[in-house]
């Protein structure tokens, strides 16, 4: 199996970013880390291993990307207005340093996203945002609006809103999108969601499930037994939806 470890100093976070990318051709899918996680963590869970055939057949090329959570959502030190402005740097990181690089190796135009956990708000916040881009999402054990307190998940901008943060809000901007040319557009992509019966956001994603059918948006929801909140339930997850 193909295995590519890259680094470079992105001008846009002015910092250096590091990934991994998973196989030499095929359908290449950007993969979001969990909360405050790391570009290797899917690989060291075992979640790339069961891929491997995939990925040596040259159906799938994963790029494992890295957070930066901990300077935008979940950190404290700065103001919610400066945790929402950093990680839209870290969205401007990835549409226009990230996806050039992976233009430049796998010679498409769309692309497919993924995460887990905190990584499946970063797959569905981009992916609604940019429909033509990105034509297939798979979200697992994920939560879709960071300003909702969610059992003893707290609301990540403390009470604190702007437009910024109302267009990074998947369940509110869908809810109140009505544009038919850009609904008709999140109409063409694929959605998958995946959730265990006990997580504390299942409600969030039968509601947000629903919310997309409302604006006609056809999605598939998948309840998974347990709290399904684990690498040991992600490699199994994987194996079905990417």
């Amino acid at each position: 199996m193909n295995r590519e470890y890259h680094k470079w100093y992105s001008t846009i976070l002015q910092r250096d970013m590091e990934l991994l990318v998973f196989g030499h051709s095929g359908r290449a899918v950007l993969f979001f880390p969990t909360r405050m996680a790391r570009f290797y963590d899917y690989e060291n869970w075992g979640i790339i291993e069961v891929l491997r055939d995939q990925l040596e057949n040259g159906h799938l090329q994963i790029y494992c990307v890295d957070s930066i959570d901990s300077e935008s959502f979940y950190n404290q030190e700065i103001s919610p207005a400066a945790r929402i402005n950093r990680h839209l740097q870290y969205e401007g990181y990835i549409l226009d340093e990230l996806l050039p690089f992976i233009r430049s190796k796998n010679n498409t135009d769309t692309f497919e996203v993924a995460g887990c956990s905190m990584g499946a708000f970063h797959a569905a916040n981009i992916a609604l945002k940019h429909p033509s881009v990105f034509k297939k999402v798979i979200c697992m054990s994920g939560r879709y609006d960071l300003t909702r307190v969610i059992g003893e998940f707290k609301d990540l901008f403390d009470g604190y809103r702007d437009d910024s943060i109302y267009y990074n809000s998947p369940m509110q901007f869908i809810g109140n999108m009505h544009h038919a040319d850009l609904l008709d557009k999140l109409r063409g992509s694929e959605y998958i969601f995946a959730i265990g019966e006990t997580d504390p956001f299942l409600n969030n994603n039968y509601e947000f499930s629903q919310l997309l059918w409302d604006k006609g948006i056809p999605n598939s929801l998948y309840i998974w037994d347990n709290y399904a909140h684990r690498p040991r339930y992600w490699r199994q997850m994987v194996q079905l939806y990417l």
